[in-house]
């Protein structure tokens, strides 16, 4: 039998993380600590952002509190039962206890994804994201990245004039073409129906990779209509949350985007990501990953599972150095590539005991 805990951890941002929905000062990560009757155990990272994840609000000390003692069968229903799609939709909570369950089956501190990532000897490429802030100081952040030997620089966009926006994406342009440099904008769904095609065909201009969300998600009809048109790709990213890739593949079908960005934590698992994987090949889509703010264990789950793969994209991880206490790391950065270290800690285990 197995047993359930959940501890949680103020994850405070060193500077305000912003976004053109709003701004982040401090997120709650949640530890779900996994037991046997033996002690051993699993470690997991719920934690979800408040104003985008099905269960930003939960309360899930209570939800945890509720279940007691648990068979592996029950554990198995629980992963149905959290599924996004569902009435008990979880996906954070479900994303924890997926990486949980992996941990305590993989008897080191490592998820069990066997590759040469986990055991230290290969690294994984990674954007460089250039956070929303005053123009100026996006400019010296981009700057700063390609001169650190980035070769793909991701801009958050939507919150600033438009024209300035793309005075700064005309500048990023000039640093390199785009054989040198690929540039990515994400405008998490700030551009408004009737404007948005005029706006991508502006910034196909500065001959842009690809576009995330340039509308609000749950517009289906109309964002088909965009990439049938649009001169720039574009990626589905909140369109995903809510839904399940095998209940509702069809949806995503007729969509008919170039890209899907995959957040494991806000799709409700490392397992449902790779079923998007799996559609996304089917359609002909592309996909990269992105973490979503987790702290270091949730980070080190998306690294491990993303490495698992044969990767022709740069990835669109974090680097855990967001925070002001986060959990100690199992990645670093070594210029634009993120490794792996195997011998550090997934968390002190005095937390987990």
């Amino acid at each position: 039998m197995f047993t359930l805990d959940i501890l949680p951890h103020t994850l405070k941002f060193i500077k305000p993380a912003k976004t053109s929905r709003g701004e982040y000062a401090e997120k709650t990560a949640w530890i779900l600590v996994l037991r046997d009757e033996k002690g051993a155990f699993g470690l997991g990272e719920a934690s979800p952002l408040h104003d985008l994840s099905v269960d930003g609000k939960a309360d899930y000390e209570a939800i945890v509190r509720a279940l007691g003692p648990l068979s592996q069968g029950d554990l198995l229903d629980l992963l149905d039962r959290w599924a996004p799609g569902g009435p008990e939709a979880l996906p954070a909570l479900r994303f924890a206890l997926h990486c949980a369950m992996r941990h305590y089956k993989s008897f080191d501190d490592t998820l069990g994804y066997a590759g040469s990532f986990s055991k230290g000897d290969s690294a994984i490429a990674i954007n460089g994201l250039v956070w929303m802030n005053e123009l100026d100081a996006m400019w010296e952040e981009a700057e700063a990245k390609f001169r650190s030997r980035y070769s793909c620089l991701k801009f958050k966009i939507g919150a600033h004039d438009f024209d300035a926006e793309c005075r700064l994406l005309e500048r990023a342009r000039k640093m390199a073409n785009a054989f040198k440099l690929e540039i990515r904008v994400d405008a998490n769904g700030a551009f408004n129906g009737y404007e948005a095609l005029e706006k991508l065909r502006e910034l196909s201009r500065f001959e842009l990779h690809s576009i995330e969300q340039p509308i609000a998600a749950g517009q289906g009809e109309m964002m088909a209509e965009l990439c049938a048109q649009s001169p720039i790709d574009i990626a589905l990213d909140e369109e995903l949350i809510g839904f399940h890739p095998q209940k509702h593949g069809f949806y995503f079908q007729q969509i008919g985007a170039q890209y899907l960005i995959l957040k494991p934590t806000l799709l409700g698992g490392l397992d449902l990501a790779s079923e998007w994987v799996s559609l996304a090949r089917k359609e002909g889509m592309k996909w990269w990953a992105t973490s979503a703010l987790e702290g270091n264990i949730g980070l080190s789950a998306i690294a491990q599972w993303v490495s698992s793969y044969d990767l022709d994209l740069p990835q669109g991880l974090g680097t855990g150095s967001l925070f002001v206490e986060n959990f100690p790391a199992q990645t670093r950065l070594e210029g634009p590539s993120m490794r792996f270290n195997p011998l550090a800690p997934l968390i002190p285990h005095p937390v987990a005991q």
